[in-house]
């Protein structure tokens, strides 16, 4: 199943026009000509079922037949707040593999130690659609603009609150602290890690210092490993 995104299609939409780049390859790559069939979500949990009406690799027109609200496949709520990676690339992939797994949230913080403080979130959205579209999933997560930690830290949670630091002090495994069908906020710091402060300010607001395994790892690894520690534990 091939299936396409688009933000504006709504449960009234009857007719849909493709882009250029989308119409070519419904077109010339897959071949599909009138009266075949394209899937498509809005990213908003809904499927739409349209059949091509003019087979145009410029200008590709379908025609909604057919609408199905698809449930979440899973019962929880994961929110990574992390720092981006100081090489484009390695963030990039934690975007693609933990929309694979499934998340619902991401916020990208700036923190002390931060060596990357921009970011083309326009590019960040486009790596997450084609993971989400790759992976089937038509619950597609939220990417939140860049926020500095010291704000970020500052904003109201619900749930299960966890930092995930490399200092050597008390930490419990997150694997052990997680509670299923919950939601769960874990911060994943930089390749410097967290500051001594910004870890302060986190128990301040009662985030619970976590440990990941007995290996240091990467910030793009351990935001895999959080999101699939989350996965884990609700299977």
């Amino acid at each position: 199943m091939q299936l396409f995104f688009n933000s504006d299609i709504e449960t009234s939409t009857e007719l849909f026009t493709f882009d250029k780049t989308e119409s070519r390859h419904i077109v010339r790559v897959l071949r599909k000509q009138q009266g075949d069939t394209v899937y498509i979500t809005n990213g908003k949990g809904q499927l739409f079922t349209s059949e091509v009406q003019i087979a145009n690799d410029k200008k590709c027109l379908v025609k909604i037949v057919n609408f199905e609200d698809q449930e979440k496949p899973w019962n929880y709520y994961v929110h990574i707040a992390i720092a981006p990676t100081k090489l484009n690339d390695r963030f990039e992939w934690f975007l693609e593999k933990a929309t694979e797994i499934g998340i619902d949230e991401i916020t990208p913080i700036i923190c002390d130690h931060s060596e990357r403080k921009v970011l083309k979130v326009d590019r960040m959205e486009k790596i997450i659609h084609s993971a989400a579209k790759q992976s089937l999933k038509y619950h597609f997560p939220k990417l939140n603009e860049p926020i500095l930690f010291k704000e970020f830290i500052n904003s109201t949670f619900e749930g299960q609150l966890f930092i995930a630091h490399c200092e050597e002090t008390d930490k419990k495994s997150l694997k052990n602290e997680l509670k299923p069908a919950q939601e769960t906020t874990i911060l994943i710091g930089p390749e410097g890690d967290f500051s001594p402060k910004e870890i302060e300010q986190s128990l301040v607001h009662d985030f619970i210092p976590v440990s990941l395994g007995l290996s240091r790892l990467r910030t793009e690894t351990a935001g895999v490993v959080a999101v699939h520690s989350v996965a884990f534990v609700n299977e």
